[in-house]
C-alpha cells in the first residue's frame, strides 16, 4: 500500500464521511475534478496554499485504489 495514503482521511464529523485530505476539509473528488479540468498540481497549490504536492498525489492514488477494487467486482458480458 502506498505511503501516500494516509493523507487521505474519511471521518464522518469531516464533509459527510467522504475522503478528505488530511481532515482539511478538501475533497478528494473536488481535487481530482480541478486536475481533470486541467489545472496543474501547482495551480492547485498555489490555490490552496496549505496542500502539499503529495496531497495531491495521494488523491490521485486514492482514485487509482478506489477504481482497481471496484473493477474487481465487474462482470463482463
Amino acid at each position: 500500500m502506498s505511503t501516500l495514503l494516509h493523507r487521505i482521511t474519511i471521518d464522518p464529523e469531516v464533509c459527510h464521511g467522504r475522503p478528505v485530505i488530511r481532515g482539511l476539509r478538501y475533497p478528494v473528488e473536488a481535487m481530482l475534478e480541478y486536475l481533470a479540468a486541467g489545472d496543474s498540481v501547482d495551480d492547485l497549490l498555489n490555490e490552496f496554499p496549505d496542500l502539499e504536492r503529495d496531497d495531491l498525489l495521494a488523491c490521485l492514488e486514492f482514485a487509482t485504489q478506489s477504481l482497481k477494487l471496484r473493477s474487481q467486482h465487474l462482470v463482463l458480458a
